[in-house]
Formats: C-alpha cells, structure tokens, sequence
C-alpha cells in the first residue's frame, strides 16, 4: 500500500512529493474551486462484469508484469476497464474509494473540447472564428489573428517568453505568490500579453495557455461560467454519480487546462461518451460529428512536426479538439494529464480504459510509456478473454 506524509498538504507543496498523493483527491481543500454539479435524477451505476485478470502482463524491459505491479510501478491511485459500458476490472489504492474526487491535470483539455463540439453543435461557437471574437480583450496581445480552432488543437503561438510563462504560473492560483507581488488572474495575465508576432496554424505545440484562454471563450459563447456548461451540457447528461470541482485563479477564473476534479468512474464516463459517438441512451450529448472528427480529422502533418512526436517515438499519431489519437485500422483515442493522468478509448473493442495516478514529478517517460503499453497489452488480452 501507498505511504501518505503525516502533514496536510499546502498550496506550497501540494504538487510534490510526498504530498502530491494525498493533496490529489483533496485538491478543493486546497484551492479555490467551483462545483461542477451532478444530477442524481440521471445519475446510475456502471454494471458489473468482471473478467479474470489472473494472466495479464505487460512487458516492461523484458520484465512481465502483473497488473498489480504495473498499477503499483506507475504510481496509480485508481484503475477501471469498461468493456460495452460495463466493469470487467477495477483497482483502488489505499485510501481511494469510487467517490473519490481526483485530479484529471491536461485530461480537462479533453473534456473542455467536448463542451467545444456541444457549444458549436448548438450555433454558439464558431470554431473558425478569431478568438478576439469572444475575448476582444486579448486583440492587441500575441493572440491576435488566432482562431477558436488553433487554440483547441494547440496551433495557435502566441510566442510565450519565460517572463510569460512566470507571470502564467503565478495567474493560475496553483501557487503561492510572493508577498509583496500583486495577484494577477489569468484574464489579466492574458489581457495583458505584448504584442508579438504570431506563429498560429504552424506544428502543434502545447501551450496550457491556449485553453485557459478557450476557457474564457467558452464562457462568453456559452453566456456562462465555465463550471455551470460543464455541469448542463456535459456532466449532468452523462449520468455522473458525483460533484466534480474545477480550480479557480485568484479572480474566480477557472483552470481550463488542468483545473477539473472528478471521481474515476465519472472520467471512465467521459471515455464511455466518446466512444458511444457522444450519445447516452437515446440523448446525443455531443454532436456525433464532433466525435468522429476527432478520430479522423487531425493534421498528422502538424503532430509530426510538433514537439511531443519524437517522445511518443514518432508513431502515427494526431493531436484533435484536445484529444490525442494513435492513427491506424483501429485507432486509440486517448486523454493524457500530468502525473499520470489518462482515459484510453478503443471504439472497435467497445473498450474504455480510465487511470488516475500520482507521479512524484509532473512528467515521467517511463511510467508513461509503460502506460501505453499496457493499454495495447490490455486489448489483446480483452480479445481472448
């Protein structure tokens, strides 16, 4: 079992070990946060039906793992495998219980550009339009000229320096600022970029930025708080069982990129939904469109010039509406966060895979390569089984 430090976590060190495991599901203890609410009218259990896991392994090195060990290796703090919607295997680190909220980091991108395709399958959002549409606040800054479109597939640049990058830590909330420093929110922080000259709609390249930014887009399209088009557009129509919570900046703006909390179960939802075409029973959630564009449309062009190509060893791979996508017959569609964080759907196997972790740093080679292995592990052994 997982060791927890005998001190709460802060907003000091709530990232790093051996606090990040704990401050993880307790993250609204920590920071500021906005409910993401349920509806327990339309909430329901996933079925079960377990499958024997007994011969699982995965190679690690030329070593088999156990899942176990590989669960345990890869610093999980939860696991669940959906197959058709119902629950063939699930493992939970001490402390950790299915209504336990935790963390999703980046994998918020992925929900946040389904609320994109539901906002634009109802006329409020034009994905081809300038940002500075929605957000004429930030028309003088580097985002000038950038399209809705560029900042959810992370083609728009707006040419961050590393005082930038400073001032956008320091915007979020995640961390303390220095006394005597003025608070900046990230509307201020984005409002207040210089002008530069911009590289949008060149190699993908990951800049959180560009979805706190969509956040705030989102915010007037949807003439809404960020939390509340989550909670009727997405989590109460899913049948979420549980309350999700997303962070907030020092002004009340919400972490677009990183910031929503949310039970396992409830992730493995957001895959479930994907891979049902963005329909629940007899209610499209998402625009079925949305959800095969994300599977087909990405500029592969773009992903292998981009910066993540060569650490995903130059796979066939495209980066869409948030989503990452490992091309082929049959594609995997995939959500990634910091620290371990992922929901894998495998549309030809009816198969969903959801992960919640704990890293001791934000990034891990490694234990993230090891992850993908043993999802392709995983598919094969659901075939057989």
């Amino acid at each position: 079992m997982s060791s927890s430090p005998s001190a709460s976590p802060t907003l000091a060190d709530w990232r790093q070990p051996p606090h990040q495991r704990l401050a993880f599901r307790q993250v609204p203890a920590i920071l500021s946060t906005a409910v993401v609410a349920h509806d327990p009218a339309q909430a329901s259990p996933l079925p079960v039906a377990p499958i024997d896991w007994s011969a699982f392994r995965v190679d690690a090195r030329g070593t088999p793992l156990d899942l176990d060990t590989f669960l345990r290796r890869t610093h999980s703090d939860a696991f669940v495998v959906l197959r058709h919607g119902r629950i063939v295997g699930e493992w939970w680190d001490e402390g950790m219980a299915p209504s336990t909220s935790h963390i999703l980091m980046s994998a918020t991108k992925s929900v946040v550009g389904l609320l994109c395709g539901v906002l634009a399958g109802e006329g409020r959002l034009d994905m081809e339009a300038p940002a500075t549409q929605y957000v004429p606040e930030v028309a003088h800054t580097g985002y000038a000229g950038a399209t809705v479109r560029q900042l959810l597939d992370m083609r728009a640049d707006a040419r961050l320096d590393t005082e930038d990058l400073r001032r956008y830590g320091a915007a979020t909330g995640w961390d303390p600022v220095p006394e005597g420093t003025p608070r900046e929110g990230l509307h201020r922080f984005l409002a207040g970029l210089p002008a530069r000259e911009p590289a949008h709609g060149g190699p993908f390249r990951y800049v959180s930025a560009n979805t706190d930014l969509l956040g705030w887009v989102l915010e007037r399209a949807g003439g809404a708080p960020l939390a509340t088009l989550l909670s009727d557009r997405l989590w109460r129509p899913l049948g979420a069982q549980h309350d999700a919570a997303l962070t907030l900046d020092w002004e009340g703006a919400p972490r677009a990129t990183g910031g929503l909390c949310s039970t396992l179960h409830d992730f493995a939802r957001i895959g479930q939904l994907v891979l049902d075409g963005g329909r629940r029973d007899d209610t499209q959630i998402v625009p079925a469109e949305w959800i095969a564009d994300i599977a087909t449309e990405g500029d592969r062009e773009a992903w292998a010039a981009g910066e993540f190509a060569q650490a995903f060893g130059r796979l066939p791979m495209h980066y869409r509406s948030g989503w990452y996508v490992l091309d082929g017959e049959q594609p995997l569609v995939f959500a990634m966060g910091i620290h371990g964080q992922h929901v894998f759907v495998d549309a030809a196997r009816g198969l969903v895979i959801a992960k919640l972790s704990a890293y001791p740093q934000a990034l891990d080679g490694d234990a993230t390569a090891l992850t993908l292995r043993a999802v392709l592990a995983m598919r094969r052994f659901v075939d057989a089984a």
